[in-house]
């Protein structure tokens, strides 16, 4: 098989993987949030805005369901609304489809809007497709999902390199590309 060949197969079966991600977050326009109260652990602290083993829970009439948990988060004082988070993982539960999972050290979570920043070691796995980078920005108002730095996507067969995938959810366009114009993106078949 030519190298050519593999990187067509390669391009379209990350944009299906991308497609169907976008597909499962177009559903977060019309859902329901479920949250959970989270337990403060330390309540002699009267003025900590630290949280322990947080978990929220957003499903969709469809049975959809997004859930995002942490081992720590932060309430930003002067926005209640946003979570510093640490040690996050993410699960979107797709009723007619696989599992998403996305894990980073750090977050922040939107939990009126649900747009969630991960960063540092941020993975993102669906299927036997395996996402690599250091920040993941996904933005409902925005409509867009935008991976960066030192982006290393691969499957059972091929590995690309890329400085960042840029996602237009509503239209589905998808750009792969490098912060310089002079480096390329790099695709290298496995065997």
């Amino acid at each position: 098989m030519s190298i050519k060949k593999i990187a067509i197969i390669f391009f379209f079966s990350l944009i299906f993987g991308i497609i169907t991600f976008f597909v499962y977050s177009k559903f977060f326009k019309e859902i329901k949030t479920v949250k959970q109260e989270p337990q403060i652990i330390e309540t002699e602290v009267y003025q900590s805005n630290i949280i322990k083993d947080i978990n929220y829970t957003t499903k969709n009439a469809d049975g959809d369901e997004y859930i995002i948990s942490a081992s720590e988060a932060e309430i930003d004082y002067s926005n209640p609304s946003i979570l510093f988070l640490t040690n996050v993982t993410a699960l979107i539960k797709l009723k007619n489809s696989e599992n998403i999972t996305v894990t980073s050290h750090y977050g922040k979570y939107n939990t009126e809007n649900f747009d969630t920043i991960f960063s540092k070691n941020v993975i993102i796995n669906y299927i036997d497709n395996k996402i690599v980078g250091e920040y993941l920005d996904f933005s409902l108002e925005r409509n867009s999902m935008i991976i960066s730095r030192n982006i290393i996507f691969t499957n059972l067969e091929n590995i690309l390199k890329a400085d960042v995938i840029e996602i237009n959810i509503d239209t589905k366009d998808t750009k792969i590309f490098m912060y310089e114009k002079e480096k390329k993106v790099k695709i290298k078949t496995k065997n």
